[in-house]
């Protein structure tokens, strides 16, 4: 079995400078679907304040509504471009072509 260490074609590299601007673009979507997750939160929290017969105040947060599902979507969705975002920035500055290896038995040996 041989193994082909030349230079992958122009159509199948990885390294790709481009890359980063994808990079770029999803770090750019990611921040704002943090941000609108923050806004969306407090619509679905209610705070209540029930009084009891010994004088106190009994206080309850619900959440309620889609509000409180659509922000836990948007962090995952933002938690997923941000993991792209570090696959993406590799890609575009590490991923080299492999350099040919010499083999080391067809060399003369002294």
């Amino acid at each position: 079995m041989t193994t082909d260490f030349s230079a992958p074609s122009s159509r199948g590299r990885l390294n790709r400078p481009g890359r980063a601007g994808v990079a770029g673009l999803e770090l750019v979507f990611a921040a704002v679907a943090v941000w609108v997750a923050f806004w969306l939160w407090p619509h679905g929290v209610v705070t209540i304040d029930v009084p009891t017969e010994q004088g106190k105040n009994l206080v309850a947060t619900r959440l309620y509504g889609q509000w409180p599902a659509i922000s836990i979507l948007l962090g995952t969705i933002a938690a997923v471009l941000a993991l792209d975002v570090i696959r993406q920035t590799v890609l575009a500055v590490r991923a080299r072509p492999r350099k040919q290896r010499k083999n080391p038995a067809s060399e003369p040996r002294d």
